[in-house]
């Protein structure tokens, strides 16, 4: 849909073998970059609130936080979990 056409959804998991090694950060430049060569002109993203490594590496690249979606997970202990709606536009 036209109305759509500037913007794009991602996602990115890491096994945890491969944590701290620059693999995530890497994986964002080129998504940022493909991006940016093909007029996409908003990136958003969706990432657990307990993920701060995630959250301060979206910051880092000029990612904000647009939202909260308040209990929108049940993960492995039962518990609820808020996630966190990141975007980044660039005009």
């Amino acid at each position: 849909m036209k109305r759509f056409a500037h913007k794009v959804e991602f996602g990115v998991c890491i096994l945890k073998d491969y944590w701290g090694l620059g693999v995530g950060t890497n994986l964002l430049k080129e998504s940022i970059a493909w991006a940016d060569s093909n007029g996409i002109k908003k990136i958003t993203l969706n990432v657990l609130e307990t993920n701060d490594t995630a959250i301060n590496l979206y910051k880092k690249f000029g990612f904000k936080i647009e939202g909260i979606l308040e209990n929108d997970k049940i993960l492995s202990d039962g518990q609820f979990y808020n996630t966190v709606v990141m975007g980044r536009c660039n005009r």
